[in-house]
């Protein structure tokens, strides 16, 4: 089926987020002019990667959006055994790395687009494929941009991330934060003639911990998450440099996962008075400590009423009634928070398939999302 034989072109693509997409954004321009379809891309300041804009329709009315990023995750260390890069199928699983995650949603749309080709829309089908969704959703961020500027736009988004065809009406948001901890150096058999950075990073740790304990006891919940409370985790740690040194600088990144309906920027507050009392109260004579917090990226959530329109449309072209929440993040967050377009994620595949070793997509996955798209174009049509 034309669905699988996209597949295998875009699988091809090494589309790793610190790589560049170009060559699959050819690919898939190429494929659109073939059937008549103009697209635009949005290249990134390096020229390395771009988002894809597609219209399929009449241009002058807003449309059903399909949305999907073009980037995987790395293959580095993982005990993979096939080529990642090849498609391969056994026992009605297509094997590589982004089938589920989210080459497999891709390969519909562009396989609903050719479909669309040939028929009289009278509502537009419109494509938006992106990169660096991986590392932040940061690529789509210059195609919104535009698109807040657009006199007409998408009136419904799906963003095909794998829910297993599940109408998701729901996301965390994310802020990311790095910490930098300043002391003052010293040798280490005199460590009060210092500020160790690195005991300042643990007590910002403890007040991080404290933090989530007081969320856990006291703040919103959403009993639709498998984790139904904002939560805050420290990832990593950098500091020092030899054993005999009180050190002076200590790095940490750590990162906030909130529900849509609380305020990231309320926590982060809480976080930044803390860490300049941990600061004050770690300087002495004239040695001043101190402790920078600063926000390295960030996305909102989604939280699409469950009695929307969109919701009902889509579980009626899945034949799947409920709607789910889900833990990762996504883009749809910002079609619907910064241009105020209704969105719900819903795609092929298990999400659980995505970033390991032999990552695969159910061959009735995809069948399935192609009649789900079937059934949209025909609502589409004049």
């Amino acid at each position: 089926m034309l669905t699988r034989e996209i597949l295998d072109r875009l699988i091809a693509f090494p589309t790793v987020s610190r790589d560049s997409n170009l060559a699959l954004i050819d690919y898939v321009q190429d494929f659109l002019a073939a059937r008549g379809i103009a697209s635009h891309r949005y290249v990134d300041p390096s020229g390395r990667k771009a988002n894809l804009m597609a219209t399929v329709g009449p241009t002058d009315r807003g449309g059903v959006l399909l949305s999907g990023h073009t980037d995987v995750v790395p293959v580095d260390g993982q005990p993979w055994t096939r080529d990642p890069f090849a498609l391969t199928e056994r026992d009605g699983r297509l094997y590589g790395r982004g089938t589920a995650d989210m080459k497999g949603f891709l390969a519909c749309a562009l396989a609903a687009a050719d479909r669309a080709s040939r028929m009289t829309l009278a509502t537009p089908l419109q494509l938006a494929f992106s990169y660096d969704e991986e590392v932040g959703c940061l690529g789509v961020r210059s195609l919104i941009e535009d698109m807040a500027t657009w006199p007409v736009r998408p009136t419904l988004c799906i963003v095909g991330e794998p829910t297993r065809l599940r109408t998701a009406i729901g996301h965390k948001g994310k802020m990311a934060l790095r910490a930098t901890c300043h002391g003052h150096a010293a040798h280490s058999a005199y460590p009060d003639h210092g500020i160790n950075a690195i005991h300042l990073a643990t007590d910002l740790i403890g007040v991080v911990r404290r933090q989530q304990t007081h969320i856990v006891a006291h703040g919103r919940r959403d009993p639709a998450y498998t984790v139904p409370y904002t939560t805050l985790h420290v990832g990593v740690v950098h500091g020092g440099t030899a054993l005999n040194i009180v050190p002076d600088r200590c790095e940490m990144d750590l990162e906030i996962r909130h529900l849509a309906t609380d305020d990231p920027d309320a926590l982060l507050q809480v976080l930044r008075t803390e860490a300049t009392r941990l600061a004050v109260e770690a300087s002495r004579d004239t040695k001043q400590a101190e402790i920078e917090l600063r926000v390295t990226n960030a996305y909102p959530g989604l939280e699409t009423p469950e009695d929307h329109p969109l919701v009902a449309l889509v579980a009626e072209l899945t034949g799947l009634p409920g709607v789910i929440k889900v833990g990762f993040g996504s883009e749809g967050g910002l079609f619907s928070g910064r241009l105020g377009i209704p969105t719900v994620v819903c795609g092929p595949g298990s999400i659980e398939q995505g970033h390991q070793a032999d990552e695969y997509i159910e061959v009735d996955q995809l069948a399935r999302c192609d009649a789900m798209l079937d059934g949209l174009l025909a609502r589409l049509r004049a």
